[in-house]
């Protein structure tokens, strides 16, 4: 097994994207009685791709409170790309034409949460397993 391999830093990454998610869905809940409002969502799989290329360029910063009611553009400060904050398809609209979704936000947010889990417990092991190498297994 490789020790220094790219896995801790992925897990970065992931918690990072994981953490801007639960950002974008907490925002579309506090908004969910504001008339007129249109839910956001982060494309997970498209901004750990969006990321992986962006790192192989150069730095990589992510933003921690987007402005959903920005572009994508704005909201992320990506090497020169996006995060793919993407419009929620609407299911049915408010009588004042709002298109949130409770439940569904809340299941994704429930889902998120334990991704963003899984993801810091594993990067938690992969810092125990260093520790215990350079400790020379003392310890």
């Amino acid at each position: 097994m490789k020790v220094f391999d790219t896995t801790l830093a992925r897990l970065e990454r992931a918690l990072d994207v994981r953490l801007v998610r639960q950002n974008v869905l907490s925002t579309n809940i506090a908004n969910v009685d504001t008339p007129g409002f249109k839910p956001k969502d982060v494309d997970f799989t498209a901004s750990m791709v969006a990321i992986e290329g962006a790192h192989s360029e150069g730095t990589v910063s992510l933003p921690t409170s987007p402005t959903v009611g920005s572009s994508p553009a704005e909201s992320s400060n990506l090497a020169m790309r996006e995060l793919p904050i993407v419009d929620v398809p609407a299911g049915g609209a408010s009588f004042d034409g709002n298109t949130v979704d409770l439940d569904r936000t809340m299941v994704a947010m429930a889902e998120n949460a334990l991704q963003y889990s899984a993801a810091a417990r594993a990067a938690g092991k992969k810092l125990a397993l260093l520790r215990y190498v350079a400790s020379d297994g003392n310890g």
